[in-house]
């Protein structure tokens, strides 16, 4: 479905825009409580993955609304994009930094587009097959569940390394 495609490329677009501009809206906001729960509030990976997860939630809730009746797989698809995006950016954040022994922001910056790229690409890939329709209810709840670790580890965040700024 051609609509789709244009759909997917305003998206990508979309996030990258969205998730580059919320890495500072924290800091413009004079530290507001509610922008700290959808926006990094410090440089750690964990803060950084926000710079996916909302966005990409947003705009999953927009398309949602167009296509769950055209593109009845979508719906599954969408939750699994979030997910696969999100977790992608500390895995490859690790795997550079691991081999590189220190972090770049050029390849800081790849790696936030290489997720959301990534993630749009297995939205596309995905929503025209039922495969991942019976874990429907199961990824939305990964996500919601996501969610809420986001707004309970922004103020209480573990003593591990994924939270903490490198």
């Amino acid at each position: 479905m051609k609509q789709f495609k244009y759909y997917i490329l305003l998206g990508i677009f979309f996030v990258l825009v969205t998730g580059t501009l919320s890495h500072f809206f924290y800091q413009w906001s004079h530290q507001n409580v509610i922008i700290s729960l959808f926006c990094p509030v410090n440089e750690s990976v964990w803060e950084h993955m926000k710079l996916v997860f909302f966005p990409m939630l947003l705009y999953s809730i927009f398309l949602y609304r167009i296509f769950s009746s055209k593109l009845p797989c979508v719906t599954s698809s969408l939750p699994l994009t979030i997910l696969y995006s999100t977790i992608l950016v500390p895995v490859l954040f690790y795997t550079y930094t691991g081999i590189l022994g220190k972090n770049f922001m050029i390849l800081d910056l790849l790696t936030f587009a290489v997720s959301v790229i990534a993630g749009f690409y297995i939205l596309s890939s995905r929503s025209r097959s039922y495969k991942y329709s019976r874990l429907f209810r199961f990824l939305w709840i990964f996500v919601f569940l996501f969610m809420v670790c986001f707004f309970i580890f922004t103020y209480f965040p573990p003593h591990l390394p994924l939270f903490e700024s490198p």
